[in-house]
């Protein structure tokens, strides 16, 4: 255990609090938070993993977490970090510890022409969903596909789920990356294979979900206005990621990286390298080396899934809508984006552009109007930033900046972030209870157990309108509109 971080923290009095590079860190942290929400969450470990990441390999910039950080693995849920690809003889590290291991965990929302009141019957549009849409750990109730065209779907992404009759093709403009990003010859294990032959098109467990809500409290009306949303609107999001084939991904390479690094000193070593890191679960590859192309390859695959894992959960949705409500109510991708993912991209650090590698574990891109990735009509708004609440309260629909990148790598939250370990809401909340109170409100609920309710209880996270205000605090990403729960189907 290194010194204590908190000896070297100081305020910004911009919304974060900087964390001084000291130690084996080769730059300072950055916390997107303000006194009270720090005290409120003292007892968290993700500043200490903040810190150990802040020592990786290359590493520019600051290491950031948003303010909806908490403990992970390796990096913070919420982390943000950056490494020069062009560091050294091979470039600055890649972990798969700093993506996650639901690669391309992401949202996606959809806006329909339509109000709560073209809803004939709540309860029954609902359980149609709970029925028609697969949630759990397992993956039954996948759409049936091959393994042809699960190498499309990994090399081709939501364009090869659209050609599959999952979407629509003006659906692609409104994805991060227009769902798709290159690969050459991922190396995906037979396993992994496996797991994605029956899981496209499921939403999965844990914080998955698939969510109606109505469109309430409107702060920047200009913006809503542009992206065709107005009160009382029905949306739904969809939270859903690589499923079963990411997390294998993630599995084998970290298996793979973790196994080359030995204990000396206190520190993990891999020698061949020269890497030295304060903690196992951050283990690195440098970018060009052969293991650090091998899991970017595969990565970039698992995210591809993702992409056409939503398309066609938003297919189903669409199918669904047109059963209950005798139309689809013309529900369009406002917009989709990707949590726990590395990309290349290029950011001027000191005032120096510099390519890097950038990681987003539990982070979402929050890019300005003027960059040239956002397609779609975003150009005088900045990009659409989804960031989910929980199912008891509500989320949030922010925009990155008109122009310009923000400071933190143009990233933003990606939701309320856990305030208790699901071990501890299972033991303190009541699922049942939870149900009850909350279809009392007005919001249906569908989950395969209890336990998923505690889990997932709004006690069991941070308040989102606080990650949203310290966000807008931050200047990561403004407010547009806030999201209210109508129904909600979690796994």
């Amino acid at each position: 255990m290194g010194e204590d971080w908190r000896n070297h923290l100081s305020d910004e009095g911009d919304g974060t609090m900087r964390i001084k590079a000291h130690g084996n860190m080769k730059v300072d942290a950055r916390l997107v938070t303000d006194q009270q929400h720090l005290l409120n969450h003292a007892d968290d470990r993700g500043p200490e993993q903040l810190v150990n990441a802040a020592a990786l390999p290359g590493i520019v910039g600051e290491a950031w977490a948003m303010a909806d950080w908490h403990f992970g693995y390796g990096l913070p849920i919420g982390g943000v970090i950056a490494t020069d690809t062009e560091a050294g003889e091979l470039g600055g590290a890649i972990s798969p510890g700093g993506v996650g291991f639901d690669i391309n965990c992401g949202v996606r929302m959809l806006a329909l022409d339509a109000t709560e009141s073209d809803i004939p019957n709540l309860k029954k549009l609902a359980g149609r969903l709970a029925g028609r849409i697969p949630a759990g750990a397992s993956g039954k109730g996948g759409l049936e596909i091959n393994s042809q065209q699960l190498d499309d779907l990994i090399q081709r992404g939501a364009h090869a789920a659209v050609d599959f009759g999952f979407g629509f093709d003006e659906d692609l403009a409104h994805i991060e990356s227009n769902g798709l990003l290159h690969t050459e010859e991922p190396a995906i294990s037979t396993r992994a294979r496996e797991r994605g032959l029956r899981a496209l098109g499921t939403l999965g467990s844990g914080n998955h979900f698939l969510e109606l809500q109505t469109v309430g409290k409107t702060v920047d009306a200009e913006t809503a206005e542009k992206w065709g949303l107005y009160e009382g609107q029905l949306v739904a999001m969809i939270h859903s990621g690589s499923r079963g084939l990411g997390h294998q991904v993630c599995s084998d390479h970290v298996r793979a990286l973790e196994s080359r690094y030995t204990s000396s000193n206190g520190m993990w070593v891999e020698e061949s390298w020269g890497y030295s890191l304060p903690d196992r679960q951050l283990a690195a590859a440098p970018f060009h080396s052969k293991e650090g192309q091998s899991y970017f390859d595969a990565m970039n695959a698992a995210a591809n899934f993702a992409f056409a894992n939503r398309s066609a959960l938003a297919h189903r949705l669409r199918e669904v809508l047109r059963l209950e409500l005798g139309t689809d109510g013309e529900a369009r991708v406002l917009y989709d984006v990707a949590h726990n993912i590395a990309k290349v991209e290029h950011h001027h650090i000191d005032g120096v552009e510099c390519k890097v590698c950038v990681h987003r574990k539990g982070a979402t891109r929050a890019f300005g109007g003027d960059h040239s990735d956002i397609t779609g009509g975003y150009a005088q708004s900045g990009q659409p930033v989804l960031v989910p609440g929980d199912m008891g309260t509500g989320s949030w629909l922010l925009a990155g900046p008109k122009q310009g990148t923000n400071k933190a790598f143009g990233s933003s939250c990606h939701g309320a972030g856990r305030a208790l370990s699901r071990t501890k809401a299972k033991k303190t909340i009541d699922g049942k209870a939870l149900k009850l109170e909350l279809e009392a409100k007005g919001i249906r609920i569908h989950a395969s157990t209890p336990n998923v309710l505690a889990e997932e209880a709004p006690d069991a996270y941070k308040d989102v309108d606080e990650v949203i205000a310290l966000t807008n605090r931050a200047d990561l990403a403004r407010p547009v509109v806030r999201l209210n729960p109508l129904a909600v189907i979690k796994g």
